[in-house]
């Protein structure tokens, strides 16, 4: 993991910029402790920070071909940098050795922007082409590592993070209201849209291109899910998942896992035990007091029989506040995921003994394995019951007590029958919204327009290319990226490998999701490697007890954020927020991830007033001098 900016003036590049580059480069340090660099020339400034992975002696960014001058910075790995390698010694071009980024401004020279057709791994790059007058941006196909530009009128700014490059004196702008709405209505910001008008991020896929007469983009993959439907077999799975994990664990330093217990993660620790035999490896688990949230000794089970070191990370809901309120800072965006804080506190513990740790992000998008993937093909069967009777059954299902603990019974099937009679994407929206429309709209927040294709073909396709793109891409790996890269560790995910990911593209619908089982397929292969006890646990994942913690510990800290007035700039009534919690604090409904919503956007929005003061304080003194504004000063000495 590194961190990456710059500023492409096609009008010259003065001092300025560099300090600009300079300033954005420091934020980014915590990214990338273990080296810094900057390249520029007469139109553009590059810089980087580097956490050191593969090559641990070479690969200082930004790099520079000595032939071409074509610069370039990439956060990310590449995997595949060997066989590229060979690649390019057979037509003639010879890499620097070391580090797997050396090989890119060759791969460049040899293909030009398809480039990044050929590389495979997370990454996100730039790469400026003096000679062509071009600046190329590229995001990974799963979206794993994130990337945010500022077009303005004669130049391109970007960075890693909103933070670096909200604060460039270049780059004015202000809240995004299209962008605000998907968050309130998602907890996440679907690329391109950002919480500022004019700071855009790419999309999954994504290569942006950049000159003196304009831009161009294109997306140059997507999952090509239902394409192409075949049988499968196990043996050839586990070839192309071993060989994710092997190319994954194919680096320079110590590397941990990071273990739920539930079948992703202790699947991606079996097979890195089976190619690392003696090597020592730690876990890493979240630990909650709360015994339906906690997934430790499952955890405990996987790494006892893998010959893991388990290292136990409690949370606490006393960490939250002061956490949640650092990691806004330093990202420089509202993300609602409530086990962004969780997350977090793992990675500052791993942090101390790895650099790098395997995740399971990506199984349950691509082999199919939520409940709302059960939900979207039995609502089929509902929608065609009597409308007495399922009306009958939505006023039993609302009466159903309100409960603390981990996702009940109870709450699906209200998310279930809240979508009776919809159309199938809209219905799996609904269902994965963070603050429903109905609450949205007594919140007085106007609801965002949503582009909703019609579904063709399988439903099960539809929703599950919309949570890969969406859901995984702009949530859970937004959050694996921003909970880790504070403490300069990096998170791979070897489920999001491409061959993964388009193996399982061509598994029918019924390997996926059959009856009430979900992951079949994956359960199946999962015997090689694990006992039955834990590939067929209830799923669970990594969920907050912030039900209880509303009701108790965190209730003053949520009354005094709701009410503090933060929330009208986006239109939120600060009264309805409140009453949303009084609600939640009398059991009258479950509103623990609604108000989660709010309070992350408070924090960010009191952020952003504070980039905004400093921005107009800045203003004042380049337009009134060193002693600011006469007026204020008159008032100051008075």
């Amino acid at each position: 993991m590194c961190g990456i900016c710059g500023v492409v003036r096609w009008c010259g590049a003065g001092g300025t910029v560099h300090a600009r580059t300079h300033a954005m480069r420091d934020q980014l340090e915590h990214r990338g402790p273990d080296d810094r660099g900057l390249e520029s020339d007469d139109r553009a400034v590059f810089g980087a920070t580097r956490l050191m992975i593969r090559g641990s002696t070479e690969g200082h960014q930004p790099l520079r071909d000595v032939k071409t001058s074509v610069v370039i910075a990439c956060n990310g790995e590449i995997d595949n940098h060997r066989e590229v390698r060979r690649w390019l010694r057979d037509r003639g071009r010879e890499p620097a050795p070391g580090s797997d980024v050396t090989v890119l401004t060759h791969l460049y020279a040899e293909l030009g922007e398809a480039f990044v057709n050929m590389l495979e791994g997370p990454f996100a790059l730039a790469l400026w082409d003096p000679a062509e007058d071009k600046l190329v941006l590229a995001r990974d196909r799963a979206g794993e590592r994130p990337l945010f530009y500022y077009e303005g009128e004669h130049e391109v700014i970007f960075a890693t993070e909103l933070s670096a490059l909200a604060r460039d004196p270049g780059a004015a702008c202000g809240l995004d209201r299209r962008g605000l709405q998907h968050y309130l209505r998602f907890g996440r910001f679907p690329a391109p849209l950002t919480p500022l008008d004019k700071i855009r991020k790419l999309s999954p896929g994504e290569i942006v291109c950049f000159g003196a007469d304009g831009r161009w983009d294109r997306t140059y993959w997507r999952w090509a899910l239902g394409a192409t439907r075949r049988p499968q077999s196990v043996d050839a799975f586990d070839d192309v998942f071993v060989e994710a994990v092997r190319r994954q664990t194919d680096c320079d330093v110590d590397f941990g896992i990071f273990l739920s217990g539930g079948i992703d993660s202790a699947l991606v620790a079996a097979v890195a035990r089976r190619l690392h035999p003696e090597r020592k490896l730690r876990s890493y688990t979240v630990r909650f007091r709360e015994a339906s949230y906690d997934e430790g000794a499952a955890a405990m089970a996987v790494a006892e029989r893998l010959d893991l070191e388990p290292e136990n990370v409690w949370v606490r809901a006393e960490d939250y506040p002061e956490k949640i309120r650092e990691l806004v800072r330093m990202t420089g965006e509202p993300l609602g995921d409530p086990a962004w804080v969780a997350t977090a506190r793992l990675a500052e513990r791993a942090a101390h003994d790895v650099k790098m740790v395997l995740v399971g992000e990506g199984g349950d998008e691509v082999f199919g394995g939520y409940p709302t993937y059960l939900g979207a093909l039995l609502a089929e069967r509902f929608d065609r019951l009597p409308t007495p009777l399922r009306r009958g059954i939505a006023w039993l299902t609302h009466r159903l007590p309100v409960s603390d603990r981990k996702v009940t019974l109870s709450f699906l099937l209200k998310r279930f029958v809240d979508g009776e009679g919809m159309e199938p994407l809209a219905r799996h929206l609904l269902w994965t919204s963070a603050i429903p429309p109905a609450l949205l709209e007594r919140l007085g927040v106007e609801l965002p327009t949503l582009r909703m294709p019609p579904v063709v073909g399988a439903v099960l396709d539809a929703v599950q290319r919309h949570d890969l793109e969406s859901y995984l891409a702009e949530g859970l790996l937004t959050k694996a990226d921003r909970a880790s890269l504070g403490w300069a560790l990096e998170p791979r995910a070897p489920f999001l490998d491409r061959a993964v990911m388009e193996f399982a593209a061509t598994l029918p619908p019924g390997e996926r999701v059959r009856g009430l089982t979900t992951k079949v397929f994956l359960k199946r292969y999962a015997s090689r490697y694990l006992p039955r006890s834990i590939i067929h646990q209830r799923k669970r994942g990594l969920s907050v007890p912030l039900a209880a913690w509303f009701r108790g510990p965190l209730y003053e800290w949520a009354r005094e954020r709701l009410g503090s007035g933060l929330l009208r700039a986006c239109g939120v009534t600060p009264r309805a927020g409140l009453d949303l919690l009084e609600e939640h604090n009398h059991k009258r409904a479950d509103r623990a991830r609604s108000l989660w919503i709010l309070l992350v956007l408070a924090e960010w929005l009191e952020w952003w007033e504070t980039v905004e003061a400093r921005r107009q304080a800045r203003d004042d003194r380049q337009r009134y001098g060193v002693e600011g504004n006469p007026l204020q000063n008159t008032l100051f000495r008075s």
